[in-house]
């Protein structure tokens, strides 16, 4: 507590500044907020909110879309063949068998989609995740340039939450697809804008710490849906997205007032008078400001380049930037799939989903502590390989195991080993490409990552539904990918305490060993 109220700004303003000398943009912020108060505090839990928002939109469809439990209602079907639950839905008529509660708890029942292939029913998700993927595509320049990462934020959350609104209103499987798109396209940038803003409002010291507040966040709102799920788990499906779409479009009213801009955007914008003001304000000690001559002092240049093409001119850029995104498409596979396909463990969908949401937690802590003891490389490998392997072995207990409580238990304890891998792997993984790439490209490199595990979130819901009628098309596709796509970082270097550069000519010249 002593650390968080001790005063961030110099008794002097401009302790080093001399008439002739100019000011960084980093000797600025180092200097007058380098360390942790209330204010910043404040801002980076009301941005991070946004975060919570965005895990609950991404695996609602757990819930909403999933098929209801369901009996017969006669002891022998038109076939004289013993009618349980264990007979196929599709071969039974519809005298013969009926949902259990009410047929609007999902999509599946209220449009009758039992019978409808695994493209159908996965749709939806494919749709949200496809939206996510075209978004990264189209609005992640934005928080670059014109819109900045307040206002990209705000846009970004309210096309989210009034599209989840809007699908309470959906009449067929169709119009629900296409607001699931809307929505995906709109949280497509919040990830982004939120570890922005959180990482570009405090010094040095307390980036990695808030870094990972966003990710805390995502996991905490994937926790609260089973919470919301089972307490309307007699309630129509629409009343998940109204419970979880109103506090969500509250929260962009509260970004709209009390999020500040982040000054480092507004320094490289020019806008070096609003920059101050807003670090006048995050300042924790009252009373004590910025000299406005200080404005004066402050060294705007900027140097400007096309980021995306400086990743494909040369050799060993492009070299790396596949490697990465084969990466992330593998992990992004299992990261994306396995909580998809939790219902079909045979396990109970409130409980699997809350461990693999509890799951996540952890994994964030464990990532904090290895980062910086085990090497890059062998570390992203392991936890691929470990991931897959576990995933195979799901696949092979759900096939030929019975479905006995204890098998149940061990399925889902052999699933949260397969996730948890998927997750410090996904972890690792974006910090591993930040020390990849110099900072003129380092953006463009990350967003490419992201894209790559959009495009497999996109691939993995038809793959859950699929592996409802065999478990190999699920976790058995799913294990085989990522370790298949593990080996690409072999071709990697490893960047374990090296150098961050900021230009690509910098980059050569670190390491001849880097370059081809």
């Amino acid at each position: 507590m002593a650390d968080l109220m001790r005063p961030l700004l110099n008794e002097d303003p401009m302790p080093h500044i001399s008439n002739n000398k100019f000011w960084s943009l980093d000797d600025i912020i180092e200097d007058n907020i380098g360390d942790f108060g209330w204010a910043q505090l404040v801002q980076c839990l009301l941005v991070s909110l946004a975060r919570l928002f965005d895990g609950q939109q991404t695996f609602i469809t757990i819930f909403t879309d999933a098929e209801p439990s369901w009996h017969c209602t006669t002891s022998t079907t038109s076939n004289d063949v013993t009618c349980t639950t264990n007979s196929d839905i599709c071969q039974l008529s519809n005298s013969e068998w009926a949902w259990d509660g009410s047929s609007s708890r999902t999509i599946v029942s209220e449009w009758n989609l039992q019978c409808a292939s695994s493209i159908i029913t996965s749709l939806p998700s494919s749709s949200f995740f496809l939206g996510s993927f075209l978004g990264c595509l189209f609005l992640a320049t934005l928080a670059d340039t014109s819109l900045g990462r307040k206002k990209l934020l705000f846009l970004s959350c309210l096309i989210m939450s009034f599209s989840a609104l809007a699908t309470i209103f959906s009449t067929n499987v169709w119009i629900y697809a296409i607001l699931k798109f809307l929505s995906g396209f709109g949280r497509a940038s919040i990830g982004t804008c939120v570890l922005l803003l959180l990482t570009e409002k405090v010094g040095k010291k307390w980036r990695g710490q808030l870094g990972i507040m966003g990710f805390f966040f995502f996991s905490l709102g994937y926790l609260s849906l089973p919470a919301i799920a089972y307490i309307n788990r007699d309630s129509s499906w629409r009343s998940l997205y109204l419970y979880t779409s109103i506090p969500a479009i509250i929260y962009c009213i509260f970004v709209f007032i009390f999020v500040s801009e982040s000054p480092r955007w507004l320094f490289l914008q020019g806008r070096v008078a609003e920059a101050i003001e807003i670090l006048e304000r995050i300042a924790p000690i009252k009373g004590r400001a910025l000299k406005s001559s200080l404005i004066s002092h402050v060294d705007i240049r900027v140097e400007t380049s096309n980021s995306i093409k400086g990743l494909f001119v040369k050799r060993w850029a492009l070299r790396r930037i596949l490697g990465v995104m084969v990466l992330g498409f593998g992990i992004g596979m299992v990261y994306y799939g396995i909580p998809m396909g939790v219902q079909d463990l045979g396990s109970n969908i409130y409980l699997g989903t809350m461990c693999n949401a509890l799951l996540e937690m952890p994994s964030y802590f464990v990532t904090f502590m290895v980062i910086d003891r085990c090497q890059r490389r062998f570390s992203i490998l392991g936890f691929c390989v470990a991931s897959g392997i576990f995933s195979i072995i799901c696949f092979i207990v759900s096939n030929y195991g019975s479905n006995d409580q204890e098998i149940v238990m061990m399925k889902i304890g052999i699933e949260i080993a397969s996730l948890f891998g998927a997750c410090m792997a996904y972890n690792m993984l974006l910090i591993y490409t930040t020390e990849l790439f110099p900072t003129s490209v380092r953006n463009a490199a990350t967003s490419m990552v992201r894209l790559a595990i959009a495009f497999s979130s996109v691939v993995s819901p038809v793959l859950a539904r699929a592996g409802r009628r065999n478990a190999i098309l699920s976790y058995g596709v799913f294990g085989f990918v990522i370790i298949f796509c593990s080996i690409f970082v072999a071709f990697l270097p490893e960047t374990m305490g090296a150098t961050l550069c900021d230009t690509m000519n910098e980059q050569e010249e670190e390491n001849d060993t880097f370059v081809t």
